[in-house]
């Protein structure tokens, strides 16, 4: 994915001896691995703030302990958990939206300045948003609009950090590769929570202050180094999957000038269509986006509501007969996140493994079904259960989230269908993301209100999410196993048409 007026990062100005032939092109892969991959976990980390407050702003609960919760208007009140809901809907409703814009203009500009733009943007808005507590702020218009200012810059990171690595990397072990570096978003979240939490003692503004500061850090750090494509720093990745290195000089010029004429008729077709990005409703109609981006519509409202409300669950649920403090809780919460980095890297590789995307996903969502069943019902009985059910929850859960926002984005993003089209990916991704973060705009939002009637209520939610979001892979699975039984291998996606 390369904009039409690429720029190199000014870190290799500054550090000439990053450049070929000095570097390697693996060592690249892995500079770009590693700095997308703080980019979104720190994207994750600024995003994680409001749930770990969410126990100190909401209505109080009756515990043994002498606590003097009060809560924060407007979030204290009767309705505080419907309030706290809208909060979270404000937020991932302009999050959702901005998605398939966002994806819209990074297929057209460049990906490093679109990135940094929307890292600086969110640290601001998540600063702002702490404000509300050094100011005394009581206003919900003040929190619901700070929040849907920052759903738009948040939108801006997703499409443009896998568009980077859709760039640098073939479609071979391309689900394990993804499930690793996907983890980024659990890896964020663990970050946030145990910051926030951290720092909640000092005051709630804090929980916004850091991670604030964090994104914008490693936004500077992005704006320095990250390198859109390989083809900024003379690599050419050609669409077999062998990689070519080159430098500047004469000799890698005519080696350039070689594998040119080799593979004119694909390079010449990909630089015709890299002019034009594909459009969105002819995404739309690409096999395999619907089923799953309606699948992940299912499996991003589970994981997000697991996101915004389990530090308040946990809170709210007493474990082995005792209420947990706010910062223990929210800490405790991690152990979900932390199985879904496991999740994420397993569901990688089995998907690799049997080249199968939709039957790894469903079997994944399958499992997770009875997951929620003993964790709903067991996880209270004591610290030990509650921590060995949570970590197999997330890991079940954001297995096959964490496989279709990467892996399966990736293969629809760039298959044989559009000819290489360099500028699909971007679009693509947003098109699937965008509409599981409708789905996730949903989830906290319906659990802020369920709740009221009892947390029963909101994991048969949780439960018929998953049935539904196996449902839209059914027919794509079939073909799979169809295709695993008759022995035949595609050399592109393993996602086909069903």
């Amino acid at each position: 994915m390369r904009s039409n007026t690429p720029s190199l990062a000014p870190g290799f100005t500054l550090f000439p001896s990053l450049k070929p032939p000095h570097t390697t092109l693996f060592f690249h892969q892995i500079f770009v691995l590693i700095l997308t991959f703080l980019a979104y976990a720190s994207f994750h980390a600024s995003r994680k703030p409001p749930s770990i407050v969410k126990s100190v702003l909401g209505p109080t609960v009756q515990t043994n302990s002498t606590s003097n919760d009060t809560g924060w208007a407007p979030f204290n009140g009767p309705e505080g958990t419907h309030r706290l809901g809208e909060l979270d809907l404000a937020f991932l409703t302009s999050y959702a939206i901005g998605m398939y814009f966002a994806g819209h203009v990074g297929d057209r500009i460049d990906l490093r300045l679109f990135l940094v733009f929307g890292m600086i943007g969110s640290g601001i808005l998540t600063i702002i948003f702490g404000f509300g507590y050094w100011f005394d702020v009581h206003l919900l218009g003040y929190f619901i609009g700070v929040q849907v200012i920052c759903g738009v810059f948040q939108s801006i990171g997703w499409p443009c950090v896998v568009s980077v690595v859709g760039n640098w990397f073939g479609k071979e072990k391309r689900g394990l590769i993804m499930g690793v570096w996907t983890s980024h978003t659990s890896v964020g979240n663990i970050i946030g929570s145990v910051v926030a939490s951290g720092v909640l003692e000092f005051g709630w503004g804090w929980s916004f202050l850091v991670p604030g500061i964090l994104i914008i850090v490693v936004g500077i750090l992005v704006f320095c180094f990250l390198v859109v494509s390989p083809d900024d720093l003379g690599f050419e990745i050609m669409a077999s999957g062998k990689e070519i290195e080159m430098s500047v000089g004469e000799e890698n010029v005519a080696n350039l000038e070689k594998a040119e004429s080799e593979e004119a008729g694909l390079l010449e077709n990909k630089d015709s269509d890299s002019l034009a990005a594909i459009g969105f409703l002819e995404a739309w109609r690409l096999p395999g986006v619907a089923p799953f981006s309606f699948c992940l519509f299912f499996s991003k409202l589970v994981a997000y509501t697991f996101l915004y409300w389990l530090p308040f669950y946990i809170r709210h649920t007493a474990v082995a007969g005792v209420h947990l403090s706010h910062k223990t809780a929210g800490i405790l919460s991690t152990i979900f996140d932390i199985g879904g980095v496991l999740g994420g890297v397993l569901a990688g590789f089995v998907s690799d493994v049997i080249d199968a995307r939709a039957v790894t996903s469903v079997t994944f969502l399958l499992l997770s079904i009875p997951a929620l069943i003993l964790y709903r019902i067991y996880g209270s009985v004591s610290m030990v259960t509650n921590i060995g059910l949570m970590f197999l929850s997330g890991l079940l859960v954001n297995g096959p989230y964490s496989l279709i926002t990467t892996a399966v984005a990736a293969d629809l993003g760039t298959q044989d269908l559009i000819k290489g089209n360099s500028r699909a990916l971007a679009t693509v991704t947003a098109i699937i993301d965008g509409t599981g973060s409708v789905g996730a705009a949903l989830g906290p939002l319906l659990a802020g209100y369920i709740s009221t009637r009892g947390w029963n209520s909101v994991f048969l939610m949780l439960i018929f999410a998953i049935f539904f979001a196996s449902i839209f892979l059914v027919r794509v699975a079939k073909s799979e196993i169809g295709r695993m039984v008759s022995g035949e291998k595609e050399l592109g996606s393993s996602v086909t048409a069903s």
